[in-house]
């Protein structure tokens, strides 16, 4: 496949899209909403078991986080982040470049521009006493299984066990040498593969999860087309609820699942319009659902990626390999891949907290730890947020 092909398909990463590749649109159908500024508050619809500050989830939380790596048993990596019993040892990393076919890790291996993620962690450590919700993360078209880690591991120190499957029928390497399948129902097996999979660990006596994983509190989260997976996944009984990352409502004119769901939009996505996808998907969603929506914010916003390539995304990755001629000539790439990374939208670093602080306090509340789900814009970044609930 020429280079110019290969960039086409990278330059996508984190993207809705359907089995070709293209942007989708969400049938859902437009309910008239109205968006109140900053801090929202919604009770909880069980009992608290742990007083908490859900203002402060933007920080990290008490629990150092450890990470292993486990198997599908169809072969899928499947990446875990949990609190651990040890305090850091270092830094846990990955690197992008190790995701994608041998050819194109060759051409974007010629710098030493960050092209990846890491957070402060210990890689398969014993994990922190206690049982602990499990939550299932789905990564977006073109995208890899670690690429929100700024949320996953912070999930993981605020006392949940985070999985992440690697989804074959959509994630880089396969994008990338025409291997992958588009079928979104394969990646929402995945899921459920791993609802499974964890369940089993944590009833295997002679497993490192043994005891830990708490199987009656179960959340979903997804970033673009991962939030339709998790949409579509949440209707298995096991699932508390879901957290849709710039994405939309229900595929081919699916039903939506009867649980709690928070729908998160970025206002300058230019790959999934909040205005004509997240906000009617939200308003279509059954009751309870809630609704935050970040300014300055676009689609890769809500991943790890426009941290690479000195904050301009893999498409600074490409160029400072030596690869702009061939982005110069297909000016859409550039859009494609840095969007929400450079101007107008604000460095991810500053809607990073926002993400944080909402999604861990709605998991708590969903998994009846908290009294309240708060959305606190102001004091959890610097990202203008507004707020709806229905």
């Amino acid at each position: 496949m020429p280079l110019i092909s290969l960039f086409a398909l990278l330059a996508t990463s984190g993207c809705s899209s359907g089995d070709d590749g293209s942007p989708v649109t969400t049938g859902a159908t437009a309910a008239t909403s109205t968006t109140t500024a900053s801090t929202t508050t919604v009770a909880a619809t069980t009992a608290p078991t742990a007083a908490a500050d859900p203002e402060g989830y933007a920080n990290p939380g008490p629990s150092p986080v450890g990470v292993t790596t486990l198997t599908l048993p169809g072969g899928a990596a499947v990446e875990v982040w949990y609190p651990a019993a040890v305090a850091p040892t270092g830094d846990i990393a990955y690197d992008v470049r190790d995701e994608v076919p041998p050819a194109v890790r060759e051409a974007l291996s010629g710098t030493d521009v960050a092209a990846g993620y890491s957070f402060p962690g210990t890689r398969d450590a014993a994990l922190a006493d206690g049982q602990f919700p499990l939550v299932l993360f789905s990564h977006g078209y073109s995208g890899i299984r670690q690429q929100s880690s700024f949320l996953t591991s912070h999930l993981a120190s605020w006392g949940m066990i985070v999985a992440a499957p690697e989804h074959a029928s959509r994630d880089l390497s396969n994008i990338l040498a025409g291997t992958a399948s588009g079928d979104p129902a394969e990646a929402v097996g995945d899921i459920l593969a791993t609802l499974d999979l964890m369940t089993v660990a944590g009833a295997d006596p002679a497993g490192p999860f043994a005891g830990h994983v708490d199987a009656d509190h179960v959340g979903l989260v997804g970033h673009s087309a991962g939030g339709w997976t998790v949409l579509t996944a949440a209707a298995d009984p096991r699932v508390d609820g879901y957290v849709s990352l710039a994405s939309g409502g229900p595929l081919d004119g699916a039903t939506y699942p009867n649980t709690p769901s928070l729908f998160m939009a970025g206002a300058i996505d230019g790959v999934v319009p909040v205005d004509s996808v997240t906000r009617p998907a939200f308003a279509a969603a059954p009751s309870p659902s809630w609704f935050v929506e970040l300014d300055a914010t676009g689609h890769n916003g809500f991943d790890d990626f426009c941290t690479f390539g000195n904050g301009s995304g893999i498409i600074g990755l490409a160029d400072a390999s030596g690869l702009g001629p061939l982005l110069d000539a297909q000016p859409q790439l550039r859009t494609l891949g840095q969007d929400g990374c450079l101007p107008p939208a604000a460095p991810v670093d500053e809607a990073f907290p926002v993400i944080r602080q909402a999604t861990t306090s709605f998991l708590r509340t969903l998994f009846g730890q908290d009294t309240q789900f708060v959305v606190d814009g102001p004091d959890a970044g610097t990202v203008a947020v507004t707020s709806d609930a229905h």
